[in-house]
């Protein structure tokens, strides 16, 4: 059985946390031989306001680029700063050799506009892969940093079904920027026949059904049942979505984990799947983006 894998009686359950340390190792490792060659890699991570949610994803990832050996930079801006400001602090950070990644850590306030500052964002240093350069080379199928999230779905995929993911039936539910649309373009380059279905979609759990891989990216707290799965699916649940049970709040799935166990083949856990997977992947994008900016500056 794959070291990533636990058994669930007969479901497997896909360790996010247990693949996220392996990633971290391989980079730790990367991490020391850019240093060797007397590089050492930099993330800038810039935080606008107050927002507690984006305080905390902020800290983890500052504590596992430590862990991981890349220098971390960060730039706190109150929730009233312009969005000039900002603008200019990106460019500082563009223009600044020893920075190789750069994250704007989302939402923004709302008198931001939030695709002007991702577009400013240099496409080399962009470690989360939303600038407009990187989306459009994904969908190219051009080697190029692709969002930390399905890129992570990804390598859990293939610790779980083997590196060749060719000719599986994959259904992405959901087509937001950050996760669904991408997902499909990185499932498209893995040579898997991808459908996405989303709100509009007509007989979502029939189509859902038939498909070898789910991944379930939707925002809907327990959406997915056992109704829109097989014995054989393989579920990747993206979702983190907050929910009171008897007057305590509990983190669950876009997937409802009870009512599928032991009626799938293998499911990520929420939380402990594909959370752990993100900064995993971010720490990745880092050192990917410096090996960028060392061969263009060759």
């Amino acid at each position: 059985m794959n070291i990533a894998l636990q058994t669930h009686q007969t479901m497997q359950i896909i360790d996010g946390k247990s693949t996220a340390q392996t990633v971290l190792d391989e980079v730790k490792a990367e991490v020391l031989d850019l240093k060797q060659q007397g590089i050492e890699p930099c993330l800038a991570v810039v935080l606008v306001g107050n927002d507690p949610a984006s305080h905390v994803y902020v800290r983890n990832k500052v504590e596992k680029a430590g862990y991981v050996g890349i220098r971390s930079l960060e730039f706190r801006l109150s929730a009233d700063t312009s969005q000039n400001t900002l603008l200019a602090q990106i460019d500082a950070l563009n223009a600044d050799t020893t920075v190789h990644g750069i994250l704007v850590q989302l939402p923004l306030p709302k008198h931001i506009d939030e695709n002007s500052v991702l577009e400013r964002i240099n496409p080399k240093k962009d470690v989360d892969g939303f600038h407009s350069e990187n989306v459009g080379g994904l969908s190219q199928g051009r080697d190029v940093l692709t969002p930390c999230t399905p890129t992570g779905c990804i390598r859990l995929l293939k610790d779980t079904l083997g590196p060749d993911l060719s000719g599986l039936n994959a259904v992405v539910v959901g087509r937001s920027n950050i996760v669904g649309k991408p997902m499909a373009a990185l499932l498209l380059k893995e040579n898997c026949t991808v459908t996405i279905v989303h709100s509009k979609t007509r007989n979502i759990q029939a189509i859902c059904k038939q498909a070898d891989i789910v991944v379930a990216a939707v925002g809907c707290p327990q959406m997915l049942d056992g109704a829109y799965l097989n014995e054989n699916s393989i579920v990747i649940d993206v979702g983190i979505n907050r929910i009171q049970v008897d007057g305590k709040n509990k983190l669950v799935g876009d997937v409802d984990f009870d009512a599928v166990v032991g009626k799938v083949k293998a499911i990520t856990p929420v939380p402990g799947g594909v959370g752990p997977m993100t900064i995993a992947y971010l720490m990745k994008n880092t050192i990917a983006a410096a090996h960028q900016q060392i061969q263009s500056s060759r």
